[in-house]
This record gives structure tokens, C-alpha cells and sequence, in this order.
């Protein structure tokens, strides 16, 4: 593929990985009570910033935010692993990110639910391998600011490629299309673990939350990607959007 074009966050993908380290899960961790205590307590006052009405892509322009996500940064991993499971758990609820607000309207299928939620069988899995390594390999990574001349617009990718989010809502399309419940796939932003600002699909499986991004053609579980995770579909209602401020 050709050199990356990137802006807010988005970037090339990586060397591919193959499909059976899909559920490779790390080691379990103590729980400890004390570090979950401190990293509520940053977390409570970070929230009352997080709250503010803003989007994403403004949030990024100001060091205070970067700060502060830092900070709580390096209090969070310890009491995310120390979790039983492997759910990205909801902090509270959030506006969506700018580019992200109306996307309901534009894409009806980004916010819909399904009745039937059946457990992800093998074959298809190994679909959602597929969607995620093809997206990767047939969608040019261009940045919004060269294709649309604005930041965070968030749409299908179009002939002359797509920025990082539009990765993401592509492959829901397809694996929605395809047969997979809408509410198994979440889509989320992020700071990468050069913390700039990112989005990805997050994929809820049995096992936990696994994620499909334009960076890399391995899924992997939301702990290995060494992201920040900083919002997220609301997974019971997807039409809205949640605070996660977590680390990977």
C-alpha cells in the first residue's frame, strides 16, 4: 500500500497476522480493590470535563484533555485487568463524537438493533476475518481534511478512499448485511498508542470485545490493542453513545 496521508489520527494498516490468534487473551490479574478505588476517584472528576458538549476532534486540540487522559491513563489499566471478563465497561453516558452526530439519520443501520443475537458460530467469525482484512486491503486510508476539506466527517468510504471511521462503518455495513447482529458491532474512538486520536469497530463476542481496525488485519482483544478507549456505542442502545476512559 502506499505511504499513509494522515490527519486526526488515522493511519495505514500494519503487517497482517493470522486469524488463529483471534481469541489469544492475556493473563488474569489480581483484583485490587485499592487501585479500582483511585482510579474511580480520577475517573469521577474527569467525567464532569467529558461531559461537555464537544466533539472529538475539538477535545484533541487542548493539552488540558490530553493531560488529564494521560493521568487517568496510568491508574485504569491495573483496575481494567484486575476484571473478571473481557468487556469494555460503559463509565457514563456521552454525546457521540461531531463527526458521528446524525449519523442515525444518514445510516439507519449504524443505530439498529436486531432480535435475534444468536452466539457467533465458527463460519462466522471467519466472516468477519475476512470483511476486516478485505476493507483493509481494497479502501485507500485518505484523511478527511484532503478528501472533504473538514475534519471528522464521518461517511462510507468513496472511490477516492476513507479516513479511519469510515473503515469501520464500512465493515458494520457488511457484516450487518452478511447476518451479523447490528449490536455486536460498536463503533468507538480512541487514542492510539501514539495517543492520537483514532476509531475502530469493537466487536462483541461471548469472550469479550474484540476490535477491527484499518491499522492492523488482526482482531484483536480490546486489552492487546494498547489503546485508550475513550467512547463507544452504547451496546443496549446504539443510537447513543458512552464514556469508556480505559486503557488497552
Amino acid at each position: 500500500m502506499g505511504p499513509t496521508i494522515a490527519i486526526v489520527g488515522c493511519h495505514q494498516m500494519d503487517r497482517t497476522s493470522r486469524f488463529n490468534e483471534f481469541f489469544k487473551g492475556g493473563p488474569s490479574v489480581e483484583k485490587s480493590h485499592t487501585i479500582e478505588a483511585v482510579a474511580m476517584t480520577y475517573q469521577n472528576q474527569l467525567s464532569q470535563l467529558l461531559a461537555f458538549e464537544i466533539g472529538v476532534s475539538s477535545i484533541f486540540k487542548t493539552g488540558t484533555f490530553i493531560f488529564l487522559i494521560c493521568c487517568l491513563a496510568a491508574f485504569l489499566p491495573i483496575a481494567a485487568n484486575s476484571s473478571t471478563n473481557d468487556f469494555l465497561k460503559v463509565k457514563l453516558a456521552m454525546k457521540a463524537p461531531t463527526g458521528a452526530q446524525g449519523i442515525c439519520d444518514k445510516y439507519d443501520w449504524v443505530c439498529s438493533t436486531s432480535r435475534v443475537n444468536s452466539r457467533l458460530s465458527q463460519s462466522d467469525l471467519e466472516l468477519i476475518d475476512t470483511v476486516n482484512r478485505r476493507v483493509n486491503r481494497q479502501i485507500r486510508n485518505v484523511a478527511d481534511v484532503v478528501q472533504y476539506r473538514r475534519e471528522d466527517y464521518w461517511t462510507l468510504p468513496k472511490s477516492g478512499g476513507g479516513d479511519c471511521e469510515d473503515f469501520a462503518l464500512l465493515k458494520k455495513l457488511e457484516l450487518v448485511r452478511a447476518g451479523v447482529a447490528p449490536q455486536r458491532l460498536l463503533l468507538a474512538t480512541v487514542l492510539d498508542h501514539k495517543r492520537r486520536s483514532h476509531a475502530v469497530l469493537v466487536l462483541r463476542t461471548d469472550a469479550g470485545d474484540f476490535v477491527l481496525d484499518n491499522l492492523s488485519n488482526q482482531i484483536k482483544p480490546w486489552r492487546k490493542t494498547n489503546y485508550t478507549f475513550l467512547r463507544m456505542q452504547d451496546p443496549d442502545r446504539p443510537e447513543k453513545w458512552v464514556a469508556l476512559v480505559i486503557n488497552g
